[in-house]
């Protein structure tokens, strides 16, 4: 029986909700549950992901907030953030039991891969898979040399439940860059990895803003935060849906 839970945090993602379910229904093996934590969602999502039997667990908007509920609702031994608008692979749990089979790695995630109806972006791709390593080399060198890489969402990062908890999970405040907060905490457990299996992210983002736009924003608020500018860096990450 598999170990892992699988957590959607979600906010009006009635658009991009039925392709992930549409996976998620085929992954082998299954997961032991899949909770979906909504933000106060004022469209469909709620009544969708309770029509694929899904759990549901509401708390104030906010993506610290709505990983920290989910995990604390997960009865699994392992838990992975699974964005709305990411699609994993079909082996799925297959590749994050393995994984944390290792005791020495902490936190993990996969290699994304940002795709859109009509492109694959590879040069965003390339620069979110420089930055993992590159941005914990300039912010944090001292936990770079113990194995911290810096992972975000689009990454569907996974860890022990246990392991989160006593880290003190992500800043309930935080609405960008709780991830990278994350793997600062968890590293005191072990290595933070990035593995080689993929998932597919969507280049919404990047569609609605252009690729210039958006690496310049993923630059500016990584560098912000990384010196210490975190609070209302989402002022700078406007959404979108």
């Amino acid at each position: 029986m598999s170990r892992t839970s699988i957590v959607i945090p979600m906010l009006n993602e009635e658009r991009v909700l039925p392709q992930v379910a549409a996976v998620l229904a085929q992954l082998n093996p299954k997961p032991l549950e899949v909770i979906a934590v909504d933000g106060s969602s004022s469209d469909g999502s709620l009544d969708f992901v309770r029509a694929q039997g899904w759990r549901t667990v509401q708390t104030a908007a906010g993506r610290g907030r709505q990983i920290n509920a989910g995990v604390d609702a997960a009865d699994g031994d392992y838990v992975v953030v699974l964005h709305a608008d990411t699609v994993p692979p079909l082996d799925f749990i297959h590749a994050i039991e393995r994984t944390l089979s290792d005791p020495a790695i902490s936190l993990a995630g996969f290699t994304p891969i940002l795709r859109g109806p009509e492109k694959t972006r590879w040069g965003t791709t390339l620069h979110n898979w420089a930055k993992t390593w590159y941005a914990p080399l300039l912010f944090r060198p001292h936990l770079f040399f113990k194995g911290c890489r810096l992972l975000f969402g689009d990454h569907a990062m996974f860890f022990r439940r246990t392991q989160f908890l006593e880290s003190g999970g992500c800043d309930p405040a935080a609405k960008v860059m709780e991830e990278a907060d994350l793997c600062i905490r968890m590293t005191r457990f072990g290595r933070v990895k990035m593995i080689s299996d993929r998932v597919e992210t969507s280049d919404r983002r990047i569609a609605k803003w252009g690729p210039l736009k958006a690496n310049w924003i993923y630059l500016k608020v990584g560098f912000l935060w990384g010196l210490g500018a975190k609070k209302r860096l989402e002022r700078y990450y406007p959404d979108v849906r």
